[in-house]
């Protein structure tokens, strides 16, 4: 009897430490399994670029159709027609702005296409960096002209429910070659006719195109 106890103990710890390891195969499964499943993430969508090339070098800007497809959308279409191509920066402000797009460097005003409505609601705010339209005081007036904000100016930012203070639609970022856009803010400015601002040596848009790659 003594001889059949000690058996059934035995029997009873191997069947004990048979049970245990599943649970360990179990666990190293369910390890791998996590390990491999698809991770989460919020990726954003690669966003358009252009490059632009002027007299003082060239940078990179990184557009926005997602917030203002309608700003975009016009814009691209003078790029895609070489329409920039011998434009001058014909407005410079050190610590504001630089402006171009619209006159030539003898500052004859290019024939655009009709305006397009004023997206600012929708846009980036004014911030170091972000290009936005230029336009009259007719807030739906923006055409083929742009420009550079080189400081946050907040005050041409969009103010719901102020007429007075509709904005400025941004609608896209600089990303490569902001020193550039800082040199030419720089540049010597003087008075040309009845403009103002003007650069004294003008700064030639050579061209902007688009980028194939945007993760470049």
């Amino acid at each position: 009897m003594k001889a059949i106890r000690i058996l059934m103990v035995v029997l009873a710890v191997l069947l004990c430490l048979g049970s245990c390891s599943p649970k360990e195969e179990s666990s190293e499964v369910s390890k791998s399994k996590i390990s491999k499943a698809p991770e989460v993430t919020q990726e954003v969508a690669a966003q358009p670029r252009v490059l632009v090339k002027t007299t003082l070098g060239e940078f990179q800007v990184e557009l926005r159709p997602d917030l203002t497809p309608v700003t975009v959308e016009n814009f691209f279409k003078y790029v895609d027609e070489g329409f920039y191509s011998g434009k001058v920066f014909h407005r410079v402000i050190d610590g504001f702005m630089i402006q171009g797009g619209g006159f030539d460097a003898q500052m004859n005003q290019a024939k655009v296409h009709a305006p397009i409505v004023n997206e600012a609601p929708k846009g980036l705010k004014n911030l170091t960096g972000t290009i936005a339209m230029a336009r009259t005081g007719d807030i739906n007036s923006a055409t083929a002209q742009f420009f550079i904000n080189v400081k946050d100016n907040h005050f041409l930012d969009h103010v719901p429910g102020n007429a007075r203070s509709y904005g400025y639609a941004a609608f896209g970022k600089v990303v490569q070659g902001m020193d550039v856009v800082t040199r030419i803010s720089r540049v010597e400015t003087g008075s040309s006719g009845f403009f103002k601002d003007v650069p004294r040596t003008p700064v030639l848009i050579e061209s902007i195109s688009r980028v194939v790659d945007a993760e470049n």
